[in-house]
């Protein structure tokens, strides 16, 4: 759990950034919205505070909160381009947005999701960009696996991860370094603003960067592939991409040479993931997450034919 005085601290932050006199506040108490090792977020009436990842550079940060400036109506914008350091992390402010709802999948918004990717990837990079983080949270994710301690479905998953390309284990460059990518897409990172029925936003720029933008749509088509995601719901999000003139994936015919390695790829960081927390809890593993695991043991087994 994050450290007890940054999440106090974090609080009285996001009421001084919400309020000018907090100590008279009227809106009631602060919410946690997460508390993990990489991010702690709170937020306080329409105010949100978020303390980034510990190993987060003001370099790689500033740049990216910048480009959410630039990109009003794709990315929900911060309400100051520039972080502020609250015990050596980082923190950033934000105006709060009603989130998708979980408990409701039938109004997920997969076409919205599609077209704001579509826009964003088809957007010009208004400031220079690190690159996209997502093959190196895939590789995090692998690390955190071997770290974990013992699970019968390890070696599949490390199997699986090692059929895939360097750049896709972030041990060599992208091949494309000229699109502008989130690189952490899922539905939870949208918003609608403003609350309570605005249009949906992108939210956390902090994987954004330039890189292979099919990796932005390999979260679904990995679902899709591993039966988690049901046909209809990957036709919607795939058509609407299409429609809005993705460059990801062709505007007709196969998807899948475009999107293999991406999907393979995030299928191995959902598995890994999946085995540490289950490894940290003493828990078996749970339907979608097996679902993962038996998808890499497919991938292990089966001839590689990746480049």
């Amino acid at each position: 759990m994050t450290n007890s005085r940054l999440l106090a601290e974090l609080t009285i932050q996001a009421k001084v950034k919400a309020h000018s006199a907090p100590s008279v506040c009227p809106c009631g108490a602060i919410r946690t919205l997460a508390d993990r090792p990489d991010a702690t977020v709170v937020r306080h009436a329409h105010t949100v505070a978020k303390a980034h990842a510990p190993d987060t550079a003001a370099a790689d940060l500033t740049p990216r909160l910048t480009t959410a400036t630039h990109l009003r109506g794709t990315l929900l914008s911060p309400l100051s381009p520039t972080p502020v350091a609250l015990h050596g992390r980082l923190v950033t402010f934000w105006p709060y947005g009603t989130p998708v709802d979980p408990e409701n999948p039938d109004a997920a918004p997969w076409e919205d999701a599609a077209t704001l990717l579509a826009r964003l990837h088809r957007t010009p990079t208004p400031t220079p960009l690190p690159p996209m983080r997502g093959p190196a949270k895939a590789a995090l994710a692998v690390a955190r696996l071997r770290a974990a301690g013992p699970h019968s479905a390890t070696a599949s998953v490390l199997r699986a991860w090692s059929t895939l390309p360097a750049w896709a284990r972030a041990e060599s460059p992208m091949p494309d370094t000229t699109t502008l990518c989130h690189g952490d897409l899922h539905l939870g990172q949208l918003v609608r603003h403003p609350v309570p029925d605005g249009p949906w936003l992108l939210i956390d720029v902090d994987d954004l960067g330039l890189g292979v933008a099919a990796w932005d749509l390999a979260r679904p088509a990995a679902w899709f592939a591993c039966g988690v995601l049901p046909p209809d719901e990957w036709s919607r999000f795939l058509t609407a991409y299409r429609t809005a003139d993705g460059p990801a994936v062709p505007a007709d015919g196969d998807p899948w040479p475009a999107l293999d390695v991406p999907a393979r790829a995030l299928t191995v960081q959902t598995a890994a993931r999946s085995i540490a927390k289950a490894v940290a809890a003493d828990r078996a593993l749970d339907e979608v997450e097996q679902a993962m695991v038996d998808a890499c043991d497919r991938m292990g087994s089966a001839p590689s034919d990746l480049e």
